[in-house]
């Protein structure tokens, strides 16, 4: 089957709907009000579907695309971020990949779950702003908005990936007292991620800030140190 506009997507979604996944699914991500996810529609695909179906995409225009990210479903704007994944990874063309960057970016806001985020910021951003100018992240890093903030240090997944922290480090920094616990859970994972490569990186900054950054924040940091190590900064 080959998908070429997003009614034919959004009917076929709607083909594969499961009320029962959908239930499991509003609950995990948490739609209630008052909760992150309020409101989120779900069909209740489970994502190796979403992915195959993203595949079936390939003549969908990048404008398109980005049109399912305002979809009320969630499935929907998760199989656009798939798309947009794959077309930036595919294309050969630094024209192309900077407008699925900037696009990216100017519809940030409605990449608006942790799945979303963490499926496609440091796929897309990360190997597009490493190396060049990263003002954009500090930018998105104090938005009001959760997504947004968590766009700006999942992106640099990449950047630990080349062996580069200076960014995770200081937006780190800025996020260390981040109202949300989602926001602890990423910038934790991150700096576990910093210590899975260089351990004395995420030592020092450990060192200078375990005491007042959030606890959360601090056992996502430290699970992979040994019992010793998590208690020796967990007790203080």
């Amino acid at each position: 089957m080959v998908i070429s506009d997003t009614q034919t997507l959004v009917n076929r979604l709607a083909e594969l709907a499961s009320p029962e996944i959908a239930n499991t699914s509003q609950r995990f991500f948490k739609t209630q009000k008052g909760q992150y996810g309020e409101g989120d529609h779900f069909y209740g695909i489970r994502t190796a579907t979403l992915r195959a179906v993203a595949k079936q995409c390939k003549s969908m225009t990048i404008p398109k695309v980005f049109e399912l990210l305002n979809h009320e479903y969630h499935e929907t704007r998760m199989v656009a971020v798939f798309i947009l994944v794959e077309r930036y990874q595919k294309s050969k063309i630094d024209t192309d990949k900077q407008t699925i960057a900037d696009l990216y970016i100017q519809h940030s806001q409605k990449v608006n779950n942790w799945d979303l985020v963490d499926s496609s910021a440091y796929k897309i951003l990360g190997p597009q702003l490493h190396g060049k100018d990263t003002a954009v992240l500090y930018e998105l890093a104090q938005s009001c908005n959760l997504w947004q903030r968590r766009i700006a240090i999942i992106t640099t997944l990449y950047f630990i990936k080349q062996d580069d922290y200076a960014d995770t480090l200081a937006l780190a920094e800025i996020l260390l007292h981040d109202k949300e616990d989602l926001m602890h859970k990423a910038v934790g994972w991150m700096l576990r991620e910093i210590g899975n490569r260089n351990k004395s990186v995420e030592v020092a900054f450990l060192d200078k800030y375990h005491k007042t950054m959030p606890r959360t924040m601090l056992r996502y940091a430290i699970e992979k140190f040994t019992p010793q190590e998590r208690q020796h900064y967990m007790k203080k």
